[in-house]
């Protein structure tokens, strides 16, 4: 249950950091509850998640999951550009993030 739970931290963490748009340097109160929560549940996933995850690892992906969901969403919701450049440099963290799951030996 590692990984899954990894996954679902990386996804909070996404949240937390769109939240931080949100709530307008954390000026907005519900914006900010939400990013604060957001930022709660993440760490304690990835808390939990190393308990059987060598940490370098787990910390890789986890960044990993924030930084391509983030950069992705900051396209979709924020009107970013979406460069053939930063695309492919996402891609190269995708590509880092399942090289890792891989070696790790398990699933």
């Amino acid at each position: 249950m590692s990984w899954p739970t990894l996954v679902v931290a990386g996804l909070f963490e996404i949240a937390w950091a769109i939240g931080l748009e949100y709530s307008d340097g954390l000026s907005k109160p519900l914006p900010t509850l939400g990013t604060a929560l957001a930022l709660v549940v993440s760490m304690v996933l990835l808390a939990r998640a190393v308990q059987d995850l060598p940490i370098g690892t787990a910390y890789a992906v986890w960044t990993g999951i924030g930084a391509v969901g983030t950069a992705t969403l900051g396209i979709v919701l924020f009107d970013e550009p979406a460069t053939a450049l930063r695309l492919g440099f996402m891609s190269v963290i995708v590509v880092g993030i399942v090289g890792l799951h891989t070696v790790s030996g398990s699933a």
